[in-house]
């Protein structure tokens, strides 16, 4: 074997190894909206005829709190079981939430940014993933000014549907950016536990927790965070800490 292509094979490992595909939530993880999504929810909640106040509507936000990171249609089919009621209260939510947005409720999570520019910086994809509607997750976008922040910004429908807990809208983002070889080279990072199970599903090489969203260092531990970050400001160190 010459020189060549010894270094050839080197460059084709040392490349093997690089974490170049970063997969990011975005409420609780990128975007901060100070408990929006309770909010839209009683908003939508109320539509349907549930009171604040009573006991269904504290059993349904209990309920919408253990599932943070969910795709918000699959929590309303659980909640209200009939499919026109369900999809009834996810259109008031969308609705409820993308005023709240354009009343200027949200901001990024200090240091989003400037993380995600680094990353790109670095020759890394970065995608956005959400589990609300695609109306709403581009209403952020655009109170944010990040439309053309990221490579791929993705919802649910985006990836057949099903939202999180499944890996689908990160295999989606590994199949429609080919920035990787294998899912293994992907880096999930998210606020929930279903953030968490998402990135372990899809064999992410690191699922990294944040704490500054929904869920907890135990929470995010025990449903497969490989790493726990105060916030997602810290990503760009721990890749290259991993990577080293």
């Amino acid at each position: 074997m010459s020189n060549t292509e010894k270094l050839s094979n080197t460059e084709k490992l040392s490349s093997a190894k690089k974490l170049n595909l970063i997969v990011l939530d975005m409420a609780g993880t990128t975007v901060a909206d100070g408990g929006l999504v309770e909010q839209a929810f009683s908003a939508a909640a109320g539509r349907l005829g549930v009171e604040p106040g009573a006991a269904d509507h504290a059993e349904k936000l209990d309920y919408v709190r253990a599932t943070m990171g969910e795709s918000k249609i699959s929590v309303f089919r659980h909640l209200f079981g009939d499919e026109d009621r369900a999809q009834q209260a996810n259109t008031a939510f969308e609705e409820a939430y993308g005023e709240l947005v354009d009343g200027g409720r949200i901001a990024p999570i200090p240091g989003a940014r400037e993380a995600i520019e680094r990353l790109k910086g670095e020759g890394r994809t970065v995608v956005l993933s959400t589990g609300f509607a695609r109306t709403t997750q581009d209403a952020i976008l655009a109170a944010l000014g990040w439309q053309d922040l990221v490579a791929l910004t993705l919802c649910p429908a985006d990836a057949g549907g099903r939202g999180r807990p499944y890996p689908d809208m990160v295999l989606a983002a590994f199949l429609r950016t080919g920035a990787v070889d294998g899912v293994q080279q992907t880096v999930v990072a998210g606020d929930t536990s279903y953030d968490m199970l998402s990135g372990v599903r899809s064999g992410a090489g690191i699922v990294a927790g944040v704490l500054t969203g929904a869920h907890d260092k135990d929470q995010l531990t025990r449903n497969g965070a490989t790493h726990v970050l105060g916030s997602v400001a810290e990503l760009p160190e721990l890749i290259a800490r991993a990577e080293a």
